[in-house]
């Protein structure tokens, strides 16, 4: 990305607030005016004291000149101090607006993208946080420097520089020669560092998306007793991130110091040739520190040209990734526009085939299926099957590569993405819990429900009693909840949801066997009417299907009720049978019949 498509990137944000901008740049152009104001005095009172010694003439002869730079000085120094706050607070205001701006607009963006722009392209959480944190740092301290430092600091030279030429083309012409060079060792000390800083971007990503995979993983790092890996991890990319800036800053305090002496070389240029026209009669000894003062107005913004450059370079690196997330339009979820008057819920799937971006083996091959309405239907196989692939075709998380998929008669692709889900429960077999009360996140499946009908939805999925018996009662925070609870919270949406079509993915894996008993209760009460898709390893969850389909390796292997497939001796015969092995069935049924 370069320094124009980088602003014009920035621009959309910052149009909003041109007031801001208006009322920050006249206070740049007020204070770049005042901030000559101290080399005009100083030569007037140089020369103005040196006639009156020169004249012999004492103290009080000179208290008038005292009474004029004092209030001069003074008016100038209070002046500066209404337009120093203006132009802090307004640069603030203005960096503070953009970043919450900047900050929503790729939330609401990033909400829009498909599953697949999350499972490809490295786009992992700590990364995807990393690059949009920094890049919104970056930018917005770009935003308010600019106005704050850049603006100013560069009007100052501008207004400094024109001043020198017009006291003297010689002394104005020495200070405009240093500009370029200093400008060129800047320009390669930018060019020097932007591999670095890409480097360290990267380094830092990976850093945070390592801290991230900790914390998630902590049980199972604790478990097997690998801190020690874990940290040995974190140490080698701690050590490349401390090489790689260390390597920045020898570079930078390198090219600092080059561009500290073309500075200084400056200002004895200008001293020598001040002094020389002094003695020549072409100007008055207060010449010498007038452009000695307008010289440093020059210079200033020039000395921090490394650290402008600084922040521009990393504004250009983590602008490009945050814009790179932004602008991913291609990412974003397809939508149709059909929305029916009732959903039935009939699924027909023919020749579906597809295949999860950045693989190169297919997930599901030729999928021919119909689902009926208001029936129950289960589907069966070993894990990595295809089972919850083809759910989220269903719910189109995913598009298929090939084939078709049509729901009431009208392909998928067209359905209003929205309102398919809106019609559409699934429960999976790890639901999140969001940070908030319990009766929050029951009623995130219908934000409009009363209080009333929360407590019926958990009274439903078997949660209520439990609820009740904590202080708190629906206000406690559903983190603390334990797994199994959380799982009935998650239940408790999809009753309170109450749509059509109910897709179960192992919706009982993480419940003790009291528990599961009273959701197969529950779920089986909600199933009557519905469109019931189930994945489940458990024989209590599949039997009673009105349909199973059978998945191996992608494929639809054998189809249809309990006892037809069974008698078929094959996948699910297998499947089946071990299922009633590891319950240890043969032993159960003499307790129980004992």
């Amino acid at each position: 990305m370069s320094f124009i498509q980088l602003f014009k990137n920035i621009v959309p944000f910052v149009k909003p607030y041109k007031w801001l901008v208006f009322f920050t740049l006249l206070l740049t152009l007020t204070g770049s005016l005042t901030a000559q104001v101290n080399a005009w005095v100083l030569r007037y009172t140089v020369d103005q004291i040196a006639a009156l010694l020169e004249q012999n003439k004492a103290l009080q002869d000179g208290i008038n000149i005292l009474v004029i730079i004092t209030i001069i000085l003074l008016s100038k120094e209070i002046l500066n101090t209404f337009i120093q706050f203006g132009q802090k607070y307004y640069g603030e205001k203005l960096r503070i607006y953009i970043s919450r701006d900047l900050a929503q607009t790729v939330i609401e963006k990033v909400l829009t993208y498909k599953l697949a722009f999350f499972t490809s392209g490295g786009n992992q959480p700590g990364k995807l946080q990393t690059r949009i944190d920094r890049g919104i740092e970056s930018i917005t301290r770009l935003v308010q420097n600019f106005f704050i430092d850049i603006l100013p600091l560069f009007a100052n030279s501008i207004v400094a520089l024109i001043m020198m030429f017009n006291a003297n083309f010689y002394v104005g012409f020495v200070s405009l020669c240093i500009v370029p060079i200093y400008f060129y060792l800047s320009i390669r000390q930018a060019n020097k560092l932007s591999g670095s800083r890409r480097n360290i971007k990267d380094l830092r990503e990976n850093k945070s998306n390592g801290i991230l995979n900790i914390l998630e993983s902590i049980t199972v790092i604790k478990s097997f007793i690998r801190e020690d890996i874990e940290a040995e991890k974190q140490l080698e990319l701690q050590n490349n991130l401390t090489g790689s800036q260390m390597k920045v800053r020898k570079t930078s305090f390198l090219y600092d110091g080059l561009k500290s002496f073309v500075e200084q070389i400056g200002v004895v240029i200008i001293i020598i040739l001040t002094a020389y026209l002094v003695l020549d009669g072409q100007m008055t000894i207060g010449a010498i520190m007038f452009h000695i003062l307008l010289f440093n107005n020059v210079s200033a913004p020039i000395r921090q040209l490394h650290r402008i450059y600084d922040q521009m370079n990393d504004a250009l690196i983590y602008s490009e990734s945050f814009f790179t997330i932004l602008e991913a339009d291609h990412e974003t979820e397809p939508t149709g526009f059909y929305r029916s008057q009732k959903v039935r819920g009939k699924f027909i799937l023919k020749n579906v085939e597809f295949t999860y971006p950045g693989n190169s083996e297919p997930t599901l091959h030729n999928i021919n299926m119909e689902i009926l309405p208001d029936k129950s239907t289960a589907l069966v196989g070993l894990s990595g099957a295809g089972k919850s692939t083809l759910i989220n075709l269903l719910d189109k998380f995913y598009e298929p590569d090939s084939g078709e998929i049509f729901l009431d008669g009208v392909s998928l692709k067209d359905y209003d993405t929205t309102f398919l889900r809106d019609n559409i429960g699934l429960v999976l077999q790890k639901n999140h819990i969001f940070n908030g009360s319990i009766e929050e996140n029951i009623r995130y499946g219908n934000p409009e429900a009363s209080f009333e009908e929360v407590v019926d939805a958990a009274k439903k999925s078997y949660i209520h009693d439990q609820i009740m018996s904590f202080p708190n009662q629906y206000n406690t925070s559903a983190l603390l909840l334990s797994g199994g609870q959380q799982q009935k919270i998650a239940i408790a949406r999809m009753f309170l949801k109450n749509p059509p079509i109910i897709f179960l993915d192992e919706p009982t894996a993480s419940l003790d066997a009291v528990s599961t008993e009273q959701i197969k209760n529950s779920l089986d009460a909600i199933k009557k009417d519905r469109t019931v898709i189930t994945i489940s390893h458990s024989i209590s969850q599949i039997i009673d299907s009105d349909r199973i389909y059978v998945m191996k390796d992608g494929y639809i292997v054998e189809s249809g009720t309990h006892e037809e497939i069974y008698k078929l001796n094959g996948t699910y015969k297998d499947i089946f049978d071990a299922m009633a092995r590891s319950l240890n069935i043969d032993k159960i049924s003499k307790t129980v019949n004992s």
